[in-house]
Order: C-alpha cells, then structure tokens, then sequence
C-alpha cells in the first residue's frame, strides 16, 4: 500500500460557514495574540478557534476545542467527504526577494514511519514545548487541524502534471489571500486514475518534512498510543516537488541579547577576530550573497551600529569546532555560528536556545535591522539562504539543523483541509 494515499478529508462548508477567506489562518506557532484576535472576528468559525483554542469560560482549552469542532460538525459548518480525494494547491505569491512565483502542491495523508532512508526525513531540530501542546489537541479532537508541509523529488513532475489540468479548467473549491498577499487556491480530485497516478509518482519517494516537524512527531507519539492499524496511522501534508520552479527557501536571522554589563561583548569580539575575516560594509549588504563559497554572515551591533561581513577564515576551524558531524552540516551557516559564537562567547546553552533565553530570530532584513538599531536585541547575525539541496545533503547524513535554520515561504494555511483520525465518523 502506497505512502501517501488521497483522504476523505473534513473541510468547511462555504454554505454554512461562509468563504474560506473568513475562515483559514496561518500556521499556529507564528500567531500572536493580537493575529488571533483578529482571525477570530473575522468569522465564529475561523480555524484558530480550534487550533489556537482559549476557553472563554476558563476551562480546558484542548475541551474547548474538541467541543467547538463536535459543534462545527453537527451543524454542518464542517462536512466530512463521502469519498477519498487529493486536494491541490496552487500559490501565487512576492517573495521576500520581491520574485514573484507560483509553487504547486497537493494535499493526502500519509502514512507515519519512523525517521529514516527511503522514508520520511526531518532536518530540523524540535523543542519538547510545541509537541505536547500538539499532542494534548490531537487527543481531544482526534484530528489533523494543521498539515505538514514535506518535499519529494519528481524529477519530471509526473505527480503535478496528472493534477493541472483539473487547475487549469476547473473553478477552484475556495480562494484565500493571506496577510503578505499571498493567493491560495484549492481544488478537490476525486478522479480515480488521477490518484492513481498521483500516488504512484509518490510511492517510493523519500519525503523531506520542510514545515511542521512538531505535528509529524505527534502523530507518531500519537499513532503509537492508539495502537493498531487505522486512520490514526496516517497524517495530512502538503506535498511540494523539490524540482517545482516555485519552491524557495529564505533566511531566518540570529538575534542575541544579555550582552550589556557583562564580559560577553569583548568576547565575542575575541572569536570573530580569531575565526573571521572582518571587513565593512554597507548596511543595505547585511546579508551575503549565496556564492557557494566561504562561510559568510553579516554582523551588526546595537551599540557601533555598524555592518560588517564576517568571512570564516579557514573551513578547518568549523571542521574542529564540529568534529563527529558530516561534512555537510559542518559547511551549514547557521551550525558553525551555533558552535562558534552562540554555544561559545556567548554561552548559550541547548536549553537557552530551545526556549530563547538570549536569542531571537527574525525571518527578514528589515526586522532583523530594525531590532538591532532599535537595541530591542544586542547584536543580529545576518544570515544567506540555505540551498535546497544542501538542506536535503544535510537530511540524509542523518543529522538536523539548528531550530530555524530555513524559511520556507509561503507558509501553507492551516483550515483548508482536516485529517480524521478515527475510522467511525
């Protein structure tokens, strides 16, 4: 039995509920309160009343939302289809680079395996917050109110070709426009030989999760409570080819803070004098260039408020710095400033770093820039992006990245599709 398989899918009713524009919302992990505030006025029903719950009354939230989705569901705000399909997704969208560009993917559930070759990859680190909280939501609402975001290779995008036509010619399920303009739009293909060749293309191809690496280790802590075979075994991704034209990965930058009356400052300058070329540049060229060459980051602190570009020296100093890791890990921006200067000079711990004691991030220049000037953080360490394929290098050398160490843009919203996770519904 194939890996990814077409879902019979819980989706919102445009009927009852109104337009998915009133309804969907991003990711929760980049929500904040007043973002949520806003989503739920929008509509009684927007999704971050259930992904993002909060009792009114004080009670259980993961309750609250578990009741709220028995509610949607009995008054037919949320529908449950009678047949299994793949949902594509089409996104039209500006880059933080100003591109604009179109990425394609689809939506299936997904079998959960155990990390490993010719399997499902991750390639970030995970912090144990975020997975609880996922996993208390999935036992309340037996349901995937958030997909995972993964990447497979299709060299001749064989997967996307069978789905197309139904794009091109047909009148989308719903539209959604989200807050930097991007235009999501969503096809439900219920085509046998469509899936048919959809799940073929996909059979074999190991999956690299780019997004969501905390809801992908709940359905595995989950599938394993439950026990058996069942719909609980499998979990909603969205699935993007790793040759799609559309696919783009940007930076997140480092922010630091905790330096003031301390000795950090001074050594701090220290390692970057012994482990960097130093030179200054204009503030507009923060963030390198991506040369393939040396290892290069941008530097800018609160104080001097000026820029330089920091060069690594000799790639043997990350190579001593790193000792048991692979060598691509070892030629990864965001690993060697972990070994060099957060773990170091600066003497963050794994524990700081998980739960940002000291640390900070900021996925563009402008906020990055902006929070340094302002002195809201310290220093910023500006970062170049990482390219998809060291990322995937990185991926089967069995190891992950540092917390943030890509920015998959667009984010995939959350609320266009639900995963049941019982097989009587």
């Amino acid at each position: 039995m194939s890996r990814v398989q077409p879902l019979r899918a819980l989706h919102y009713d445009p009927a009852i509920a109104g337009p998915l524009q009133a309804l969907a919302a991003p990711p929760y992990d980049v929500i904040d309160p007043v973002q949520r505030a806003e989503l739920h006025s929008r509509s009684p029903h927007n999704v971050v009343a259930i992904d993002l719950p909060e009792d009114p009354d004080g009670g259980d939230r993961y309750a609250h939302a578990a009741a709220l989705l028995h509610a949607w569901r009995a008054e037919g705000a949320i529908v449950h289809d009678d047949e299994p399909a793949i949902w594509a997704l089409v996104q039209e969208y500006t880059a933080p680079d100003g591109r604009r560009l179109t990425r394609n993917g689809f939506f299936a559930r997904v079998r959960v395996e155990d990390y490993g070759p010719g399997a499902i990859r991750p390639h970030e680190r995970t912090h144990p917050g975020p997975k609880a909280d996922r996993l208390s939501l999935t036992r309340a609402t037996r349901a995937n109110l958030s997909p995972i975001f993964s990447l497979y290779s299709d060299p001749d995008l064989h997967a996307w070709r069978a789905l197309e036509p139904t794009t091109q010619t047909e009148k989308p399920f719903g539209e959604v426009t989200d807050a930097d303009g991007t235009l999501n739009r969503l096809w439900r293909i219920a085509d046998p030989d469509v899936i048919a060749t959809v799940c073929d293309s996909v059979s074999n191809a190991e999956l690299l999760i780019a997004d969501g690496h905390h809801r992908y280790e709940t359905a595995r802590v989950y599938a394993e409570e439950i026990g058996g075979e069942g719909a609980h075994r499998y979990v909603l991704m969205c699935l993007v080819a790793l040759q799609d034209e559309g696919l783009t990965v940007f930076p997140t930058h480092r922010l630091v803070d905790g330096l003031k009356d301390t000795d950090k400052p001074e050594l701090l300058a220290a390692t970057l004098r012994e482990c960097f070329d130093i030179d200054e540049i204009a503030v507009e060229d923060l963030v390198p260039d991506d040369n393939g060459g040396a290892i290069q980051m941008g530097y800018m602190d609160s104080h001097l408020r000026r820029a330089f570009r920091l060069t690594l020296k000799d790639q043997l100093i990350a190579d001593r710095a790193l000792p048991d890791m692979p060598e691509p890990y070892r030629l990864l921006d965001t690993a060697v400033l972990e070994a060099l200067v957060l773990t170091g000079p600066l003497g963050l711990t794994e524990d700081d770093i998980s739960h940002l004691n000291g640390l900070g991030y900021a996925r563009t220049f402008e906020e990055a820039r902006e929070l340094v000037e302002s002195g809201t953080f310290d220093a910023g360490f500006f970062l170049r992006a990482i390219p998809v394929q060291q990322i995937q290098d990185i991926a089967a050398a069995g190891v992950n990245m540092p917390p943030k160490s890509t920015f998959f843009f667009p984010k995939v919203p959350t609320g266009l599709l639900f995963n049941p996770l019982t097989d009587a519904q």
